[in-house]
């Protein structure tokens, strides 16, 4: 027996309980944001005064100056937290067996990079729950993408962002309604009565997610054509081009990311958690 066969032997073929417990305070966390997001934009599409098409910061946000807004706020932090520590695991770890190949290295930096997007987004809520954040960096993307775009090649750099996003869009629609998902559901601990409700529910809210992301990557691609950093959009400028074509349209989407969050939450009290 190798040395690796001998070290792998020796670990836990099952998630520990903290491991568990920060993925699925994760999960609730990242449930809550899309959740707030679907909700502020379905109000939007109805015509409620308090509905507006916002990205995750902004969503978040909105919680600030509810009663126990801090509170709920540092939790959201730091759920968002297990979220990347889950997603780091999954990834040095390999608890999904995509083994040491070329497409299963590219899948576990995709774990790693799904991680470490929320990271931004959990240091900002920390902030927003001990009240030091401040609306200075509300342009960074744009202002990092004016860097790149200045770049030689730069141009290229940010249509490859912009292609990889739609390509991670069309990936969100075909886990919806791909057999591994459906696998994960029934794999799970969710009642036999409810596992179809809780299947079409996923695959609503993967649809929803994909699209969202696919228009987000578009605007990568146009940023990129254009050599244009205004060009750039995120989820906020994807509900308002949704919005361009109709509150009908927006609302949908919108119940689509409604129906995500709470497949999250439902994720987050059935997990499917894989040897760590």
């Amino acid at each position: 027996m190798s040395a690796t066969d001998t070290l792998q032997a020796t670990l836990p073929t099952t998630p520990s309980s903290g491991i568990r417990m920060l993925a699925r305070f994760g999960f609730a966390a990242k449930g809550l944001v899309y959740g707030l997001m679907g909700l502020l934009a379905l109000l939007a599409a109805t015509g409620q005064q308090n509905g507006k098409t916002t990205d995750k910061r902004e969503a978040v946000q909105t919680l600030q100056d509810l009663p126990g807004g801090p509170v709920l706020l540092g939790l959201i932090a730091f759920g968002l937290l297990g979220y990347i520590v889950w997603r780091l695991v999954q990834a040095f770890r390999d608890t999904e067996d995509k083994g040491s190949g070329a497409k299963g290295i590219a899948r576990r930096v995709g774990y790693a990079a799904s991680g470490l997007i929320y990271a931004s987004l959990a240091w900002y809520a920390a902030q927003l729950a001990m009240s030091t954040a401040s609306n200075s960096d509300s342009n960074t993307r744009q202002t990092l993408t004016g860097k790149v775009l200045s770049w030689p090649g730069g141009e290229w750099l940010i249509m490859l962002v912009g292609l990889a996003t739609i390509g991670v869009g069309l990936y969100q629609i075909y886990r919806a309604y791909s057999g591994t998902f459906h696998k994960n559901v029934k794999s799970s601990d969710i009642p036999a009565d409810q596992q179809t409700k809780v299947y079409r529910l996923g695959q609503v809210g993967y649809t929803a997610r994909g699209i969202v992301l696919g228009i987000t990557g578009y605007f990568f691609v146009q940023a990129g054509l254009q050599s244009r950093a205004a060009a750039i959009g995120d989820t906020e400028q994807a509900f308002d081009l949704l919005a361009s074509m109709g509150p009908v349209v927006l609302g949908i989407v919108a119940l689509g990311l409604i129906a995500y969050g709470l497949y999250m939450l439902v994720q987050a009290k059935y997990p499917v958690l894989k040897k760590v």
